[in-house]
C-alpha cells in the first residue's frame, strides 16, 4: 500500500500554484520615451527599456506584437517593460548610469483561483514617481500584525518595492523589505554585488483593460504579494514583480550619490510600466500549463527560448530628436537636466517634452530622512544564487512544524533564505519518539506527486507532497505496524529533496 507524506504542517495558506521568471538579459534602449504616460512626446525622464522591439512613442498592442524581435528569452513574449535607471552622480556634478547585471527578471507569479492572462491591450503602472517619503511603518510589522492602516492602497503601494542589499558570500534580505535606498556609506560597507531593485504589480483586477492613471483598473490583495482582493476587484491576473541588479559596488569609495532617473534619490519614488505583449490566447495557455514549480523557462515546453546573444540584438529605433541625447553618460547633470528632489515633500511635477535644471552637483540631503532597516549580517551556511538574482525568498518548512530551514532551490538566493530562516520563528514542535530502524530495512524512495507555495511575512514557502511506498506489517489482530524505516524517511526527507532537485537543474553556484 502506500501513503503520503507532507513536507509541511497540515494547515497551510494557499498560494501560488506556479510561476514563471522571463530573464530580458539586454534593453532594447535607453531613453525618454513613455508611451503610457507621456505618448507622442519626449518624456519628463529617461527609462531603460527591455522586450518588444517595436517600441516606442506611442506603442500599441498591435505595435508590440508585430515586432520582429524581443530582448527577452522567450520569443513569444514581445510585452514591453520598462523602469528609471540608475545613476551615480559624482561630486563634481558629473552623471553616469550605474550598470545593469543581467538585464531585468519579470516574474509572473500565479496567486489566487482562476488566473486570468493579460488580454490584448492590457496596460499597467505601479509605484509613484513623484514620492519622496514613506508613511508606512519602518521595518515592516509581521504580516499577521497587519492593521487597516497597513492595507490601504496607498500603504500596500508603498510596500510593494524592494531595495536589497546584495552580498553572496552572506545572508541577505527578504523581498520586499527594505522600502527605500539605504544610505551610500551602507552600501559600500555591504553591498558588494550591488543594488536589487525590486517592484510588484498589484494583481487583483476589475477587468478593465487600463485606466485613466494606468493605476485604478487594478488593486493590490491586502498583503502586496497575496492576500484578499478587496471589492470589485474579483478577477486575479499574474502578479508581476521586476527586478534589476545594479552595480553600485563600482562606485565604492568615490563621493557622490545614487538617484533614478526621475530625480528621486530615495527610491520611494521607484515605478515599473508594462504593456502587455503576447498573443492573448498562447499567454492564457502558458498561465494553465507553464506549472512547473521551479520557474525556469526551459521547464515550460510551450516557450521558444532564444540565446542571450540572439536578444541583444533587438533594439528599437531611438526618434531622430532623442538620437544625440546621451543619457548613459558621463555628462553634466541627469538626462533631460532633470532635477534631484529629496523631499519629504512630494515632488515637484517634471513636464514631457521639457527639462529642468542641471543640478551641478551633489542634492542636499534633507535634516530628517526616514530610516531604512539594515541587517546585522551573519556567516552564511551557503552562498548560492543563479545567475540572475533571483528575488523570490522561499523556505523548506520542517516537517514536524519546526522553525524553516534554509534550502538551495533553484528560483531563491541562498544567501537570502539564510536571512529569512534565522529571523523567522515558529512554535516549538512536539517531541517525536525515537525510532531506530532496523539494519536491513531501506529508507523508501518517493516521487514528488504535487508542489505549492504560499505567503507569509513576505516570505514564499514552498510545499512538497510526496507519495511514499510504505511496507505495512499486519499484527494477529488485524493492527497494521508501520516500517520504521519510513517513519524516520518521512521525517527528514523534506531538504534533501529540493537539493538533489537543485542539482539535476544544473544551478549550484551559479553566479
Amino acid at each position: 500500500m502506500k501513503s503520503t507524506a507532507a513536507f509541511a504542517a497540515a494547515a497551510l495558506l494557499s498560494g501560488a500554484d506556479a510561476f514563471w521568471r522571463m530573464p530580458c538579459t539586454s534593453r532594447t534602449g535607453l531613453g525618454r520615451i513613455d508611451p503610457l504616460v507621456e505618448p507622442d512626446e519626449v518624456a519628463s525622464h529617461a527609462h531603460t527599456i527591455h522586450g518588444s522591439g517595436n517600441f516606442g512613442w506611442d506603442a500599441t498592442y498591435d505595435d508590440l506584437v508585430s515586432a520582429d524581435c524581443t530582448s527577452c528569452l522567450v520569443t513569444q513574449d514581445k510585452s514591453a517593460y520598462w523602469t528609471p535607471p540608475m545613476y551615480f552622480v559624482h561630486e563634481n556634478g558629473k552623471t553616469e548610469i550605474v550598470k545593469q547585471v543581467g538585464g531585468m527578471l519579470a516574474y509572473y507569479l500565479l496567486y489566487g483561483e482562476k488566473v486570468t492572462g493579460f488580454p490584448a491591450g492590457f496596460r499597467m503602472l505601479a509605484g509613484d514617481t513623484r514620492r519622496r517619503n514613506i508613511t508606512v511603518p519602518v521595518p515592516d510589522p509581521e504580516t499577521s500584525a497587519w492593521g487597516a492602516e497597513d492595507k490601504t492602497q496607498a500603504a500596500l503601494e508603498q510596500k510593494a518595492l524592494g531595495f536589497n542589499c546584495m552580498n553572496y558570500g552572506k545572508p541577505g534580505e527578504r523581498t520586499l523589505m527594505r522600502h527605500g535606498m539605504p544610505t551610500k556609506e551602507y552600501m559600500d560597507a555591504n553591498c558588494v554585488d550591488g543594488i536589487r531593485t525590486e517592484v510588484f504589480f498589484p494583481s487583483c483586477w476589475n477587468g478593465e483593460k487600463d485606466s485613466d492613471d494606468h493605476k485604478s483598473h487594478l488593486a493590490y490583495p491586502d498583503l502586496v504579494i497575496d492576500g484578499t482582493c478587496p471589492e470589485g476587484f474579483d478577477k486575479r491576473v499574474p502578479s508581476m514583480l521586476f527586478e534589476t541588479i545594479w552595480d553600485t559596488n563600482a562606485f565604492n569609495g568615490k563621493p557622490g550619490q545614487f538617484v533614478f532617473a526621475n530625480g528621486d534619490p530615495t527610491g520611494y519614488g521607484y515605478h515599473g510600466d508594462f504593456i502587455m505583449g503576447w498573443d492573448e490566447k498562447f499567454l492564457q495557455d502558458a498561465v494553465d500549463q507553464c506549472t512547473n514549480p521551479s520557474g525556469l523557462i526551459s521547464d515550460c515546453p510551450l516557450f521558444n527560448i532564444q540565446s542571450e546573444p540572439e536578444a541583444s540584438t533587438c533594439n528599437f529605433t531611438m526618434p531622430e530628436i532623442l538620437k544625440k541625447e546621451d543619457c548613459a553618460g558621463p555628462s553634466d547633470g541627469l538626462c533631460g537636466n532633470v532635477p534631484i528632489q529629496y523631499g519629504e515633500a512630494y515632488a515637484s511635477a517634471l513636464k514631457p517634452g521639457k527639462t529642468g535644471e542641471a543640478t551641478g552637483g551633489l542634492a542636499p540631503k534633507p535634516t530628517e530622512a526616514p530610516e531604512q532597516p539594515t541587517v546585522s549580517y551573519i556567516a552564511a551556511t551557503s552562498a548560492v544564487t543563479d545567475k540572475f538574482g533571483g528575488g523570490i525568498s522561499v523556505l523548506a518548512v520542517d516537517p514536524n512544524g519546526a522553525a524553516p530551514v534554509a534550502s538551495d532551490l533553484p528560483y531563491s538566493s541562498a544567501a537570502e533564505v539564510a536571512a529569512a530562516a534565522v529571523t523567522t520563528t515558529a512554535p516549538p514542535a512536539p517531541a517525536a519518539p525515537a525510532l531506530t530502524p532496523a539494519p536491513s530495512e531501506k529508507a523508501p524512495v518517493g516521487k514528488i506527486i504535487s508542489t505549492s507555495t504560499y505567503t507569509s511575512a513576505g516570505i514564499v514557502y514552498e510545499v512538497a507532497i510526496e507519495e511514499i511506498a510504505v511496507t505495512v506489517t499486519v499484527e494477529a489482530d488485524g493492527s497494521p505496524v508501520p516500517s520504521a524505516a519510513a517513519q524516520v524517511y518521512k521525517k527528514r526527507h523534506a531538504h534533501h529533496h529540493h537539493l538533489r532537485r537543485d542539482r539535476e537543474h544544473g544551478l549550484l553556484g551559479r553566479y
